[in-house]
């Protein structure tokens, strides 16, 4: 199912809350920050129906300990997705109590 998905299954939720099903069984509620395509990561050789690589950047609203791992996702329009690795990166001038994940899709 991971390869149904583009840019425009996230972009339709920026700046909104979604649920991340992690592992342990918790749900940790995200707000959607930003979608961004990744045309030069793109295969020069792949055809033209693939998809455009591109990444997802989600905030955790609230406290959290999660780092990074394979989780489900509840996408408006879409349901739930399985198999969405998510990670934690730097805060980079943002609050550094906050908890922020990027999603990649090559």
């Amino acid at each position: 199912m991971l390869e149904l998905l583009d840019a425009s299954h996230f972009s339709a939720l920026a700046g909104k809350a979604c649920d991340l099903h992690l592992q342990d069984g918790s749900v940790l509620p995200v707000l959607v920050d930003s979608v961004s395509t990744k045309p030069q990561a793109r295969n020069p050789y792949a055809p033209e129906t693939q998809r455009m690589p591109f990444a997802v950047t989600l905030t955790a609203i609230g406290p959290t300990e999660f780092a990074e791992g394979p989780c489900a996702i509840d996408l408006e329009h879409f349901g739930r997705v399985e198999g969405v690795y998510v990670s934690r990166v730097a805060a980079l001038g943002r609050d550094p109590n906050g908890a922020y994940y990027q999603i990649i899709f090559n």
